[in-house]
């Protein structure tokens, strides 16, 4: 019996743990700019995308649906952005842990 309680508790502990996804070459766009760029978001400027850095950043998978990030993934996105030299096609290769339409960033790299 007792060792069938700890098979229990064991495989409960796995199933709350979340596994990081990855998500490659993916548009990186800020939640401000999302309905004006949405259809094309490759021309949307790096300078935009840190002039509009208070609204918080996203990704948009390839069905379309857009997938915020969390205060930690906004910042990485920031410093990401102000690294680059990239005018526009802001495309990323993102790493963390969805949870609902939020993503708890892990790590970002711009391509």
């Amino acid at each position: 019996m007792k060792k069938t309680l700890l098979a229990v508790f064991v495989l409960g502990l796995g199933a709350g743990v979340a596994s990081a996804e990855e998500w490659k070459g993916v548009s990186v766009i800020d939640t401000n700019c999302l309905d004006k760029v949405k259809a094309d978001p490759d021309k949307h400027p790096r300078s935009c995308a840190l002039q509009c850095a208070k609204g918080g950043y996203g990704l948009l998978t390839s069905d379309g649906k857009y997938l915020k990030f969390d205060a930690a993934g906004n910042e990485k996105t920031v410093a990401m952005l102000k690294e680059s030299k990239k005018a526009d096609h802001l495309r990323a290769n993102v790493t963390g842990e969805r949870d609902g339409d939020v993503v708890k960033v892990s790590a970002i790299t711009l391509q």
